[in-house]
């Protein structure tokens, strides 16, 4: 950088966005904790609620809610939640910041430990004439500091009966995850507290995945009682009003040009990976892309993004993870910058080593489409090490670049916070593993078939980068890596390398030409949205967050067809759930009319916008719920394209036999449905019902 100007805060700063830096966990009233956008909250629809119920009580309205619980795990924002509402409570009341002022002095006193629950008397402070309104907060109802050795779940039980009872005069806003709800509901059965059993049974539905869960905001029929699931809510989804969804309103802080350096003037110049993606996110598209890949992971999971993990993300995106061990300088464009220094020797020749060799590869990797797609052959690196030896390449920087990064993948690289969602992200949506069929538009005038750029890095590197270089699609750095893979692939082509061993000439080289070919698929793929089972996903997603469009109805049908068999539904009556059916001469089936499958009609006023759809299966007193997951609606697809109904995943298959199960239960208690039953036994004798009882009525050609 120039003497004299100020250094640009990122990517450096993203460094303390990370879930086990001071960016990761937030405390109330402390701006040097978890706060990574500074004092700007991203908007939810939980802030909308809150915002609007702050007015509400300041205006004196009488029905608002008086018990507010925020319901969710670790990271899901609910500390920022309760900071951003008490300023407003402050200004909606006229305490002129007082009231702020007085609760930051009691969540961060001057010795000793925070009191699990803060009371303070928010009428004295608020504007002349508002009197008797008492304000209670705990930030974590897990703690149990101060409490005589009673449990979470007790105090609980106590602060909501206590806060319950106090009508108008009493706010209590709590913090609670799910586990401390289910064990104070325990607790409540067992001490035989009725009135409190009731309310944790009300509030434990409400904050469930169930079709027909009650309001939440209020809680049905307890007014005073607002609760809202925060690990519910999708970030990825744009708030009432708001283009923008919370994920998207922190990427975009994330690469404010105005918080990086100039393009180009970083420590490491043109060849910095950081600016290099933050340059690439700041265009609409690669944007797009990147949020809707984060959308469809949570869809294809049915795991949600929390705050704390999109944080996480994009400090690792943006700024890289390097152990301690590994680096000592942790400022990311000096890094960029010691690479490419390395690289610079590697270039000139020199002895080969872990850090010149390899230091292209790392460059390239650090780029946040390669960062996010991380996985490699990490095995490969062993048995490589031992064809470059037979083939006397030692002395080659590329090879043996290769050879060192692949190895470095079986140690420990990737942050801990996010290590195991990376991992499965990665593997639900590669771009490498995306059907070659695919299409791909990289502009309006040049678009590729995968199948294209496959074929042409099968034959040659030289040859698949002659074919994509032309969008411009690529980076320098991916460029430049793949002119000297290219380089190294002509040379084992060369008769007097492979004469003596063609063998692993050939081996080595399939191995380069397919590191080339998933490193421009995946630089290819993330930007335009060219990921596995991508037209699967997005039609996923249409049906999930359109419930009520024709999508739901298709599948109903499909589902019909599978559990079905023609017009009519079989219940074994010779085995239980999970043993496998006897040959069918032995079996004896109960034969029922068709069981029908519709769109469940799932409540929406007061809660959430649902994470699932779900379907119900049969009619009556034997109806059941069937949540509609991405892993049924993908096997839905695969038996339209033609698999075979015993090729679905087991898990598939486990689900319709359970949902199966499941029906015939209340089904051989049902009088109306048995009026039209008839039982099969073996292949030649079926019973049916008659008016002076049963009898048989026919053999196998009734079947």
């Amino acid at each position: 950088m120039t003497e004299g100007t100020q250094t640009p805060p990122f990517p450096t700063q993203l460094l303390t966005w990370a879930g086990n830096r001071s960016g990761g966990v937030r405390r109330l009233f402390d701006e040097s904790s978890g706060r990574p956008a500074g004092r700007h909250p991203f908007r939810t629809h939980l802030l909308a609620k809150l915002q609007q119920w702050c007015d509400e009580i300041g205006a004196g309205v009488e029905a608002a809610p008086r018990v507010i619980l925020l319901v969710g795990g670790p990271g899901n924002g609910k500390t920022e939640a309760i900071e951003a509402t008490m300023g407003w409570l402050d200004d909606a009341l006229g305490c002129e910041g007082a009231l702020v002022a007085e609760l930051a002095r009691s969540f961060r006193p001057s010795e000793g430990k925070v009191a699990r629950l803060v009371s303070v008397d928010a009428g004295r402070l608020a504007r002349p004439g508002y009197r008797g309104l008492g304000l209670s907060i705990v930030q974590d109802a897990s703690v149990v500091a101060g409490s005589n050795r009673r449990s979470a779940a007790e105090l609980l039980l106590d602060e909501l009966d206590d806060a319950s009872s106090a009508g108008t005069t009493e706010l209590y806003l709590c913090c609670v995850n799910r586990g401390v709800l289910d064990d104070a509901l325990i607790a409540a059965t067992e001490a035989g507290r009725s009135s409190s059993r009731l309310l944790l049974e009300k509030i434990t539905r409400a904050v469930s995945l169930f079709p027909n869960a009650p309001s939440c905001w209020p809680l049905r029929d307890y007014p005073q009682v607002a609760v809202w699931p925060m690990d519910m809510e999708s970030l990825l989804v744009a708030t009432a009003g708001r283009e923008v969804p919370p994920a998207g309103q922190v990427l975009r802080h994330a690469i404010d040009a105005d918080l990086w350096p100039a393009a180009g003037k970083c420590e490491a110049g043109e060849r910095c990976p950081f600016c290099t993606s933050r340059e690439q996110l700041s265009h609409p598209r690669e944007e797009r892309s990147l949020l809707s890949m984060l959308r469809w992971y949570e869809l294809g999971s049915g795991k949600r993004w929390s705050f704390r993990d999109i944080f996480s993300l994009f400090s690792y995106l943006l700024a890289g993870h390097r152990h301690e061990s590994r680096s000592s300088n942790p400022v990311p464009c000096v890094w960029a910058a010691s690479m490419a220094a390395a690289d610079d020797q590697a270039v000139r020749n020199a002895r080969p080593s872990a850090k010149t060799s390899q230091a292209i590869f790392e460059l390239v990797a650090a780029q946040y489409h390669h960062a996010l797609f991380h996985l490699w052959d990490r095995e490969a690196g062993p048995s490589l090490l031992k064809d470059i030896k037979d083939l006397g390449l030692q002395d080659n920087n590329t090879a043996m670049g290769l050879q060192w990064f692949l190895g470095s993948r079986r140690s420990p690289y990737l942050p801990a916070m996010i290590e195991g969602v990376l991992d499965s992200f990665a593997s639900l949506l590669d771009p490498a593993l995306a059907h070659p069929d695919t299409i791909v538009e990289v502009s309006r005038n040049t678009s590729y078939r995968l199948r294209d750029i496959d074929t042409r890095f099968s034959r040659s590197v030289a040859e698949g980068l002659e074919y994509v270089r032309k969008s411009r699609m690529l980076t320098n750095l991916e460029v430049d890596l793949l002119r000297r893979l290219s380089e190294l692939d002509a040379h084992l082509s060369r008769q007097d390398v492979r004469r003596k061993r063609p063998a692993t000439a050939t081996r080595v080289q399939r191995l380069l030409r397919d590191f080339s070919c998933r490193l421009v698929r995946r630089s290819i793929g993330v930007r335009t949205m060219t990921v596995r089972d991508a037209a699967v996903l997005r039609e996923f997603q249409v049906v999930v967050e359109n419930p009520n469009g024709d999508g739901m109805f298709e599948v109903a049908r499909e589902i019909e067809l599978l559990l079905n068999k023609n017009q009519e539904f079989e219940v074994s009556l010779t085995t239980t759930f999970g043993q496998p059916l006897p040959p069918s001469n032995i079996q004896a089936l109960l034969v029922v009319p068709r069981r029908h499958v519709h769109p469940a009609n799932a409540a929406v006023d007061g809660r959430p916008d649902p994470p699932l759809q779900f379907l119900e299966v049969g009619e009556g007193s034997s109806a059941q719920n069937v949540a509609l997951t991405y892993d049924l609606f993908k096997a839905l697809k695969d038996i339209k394209r033609g698999m075979s109904n015993a090729s679905l995943p087991r898990s598939i298959l486990a689900l319709l036999d359970t949902t199966g199960a499941r029906l015939a239960g209340p089904i051989v208690r049902d009088d109306t449905v048995l009026r039209r039953a008839e039982i099969r036994l073996g292949n030649s004798v079926t019973i049916e019902q008659r008016r002076s009882g049963f009898g048989v009525v026919g053999g196998s050609s009734r079947r």
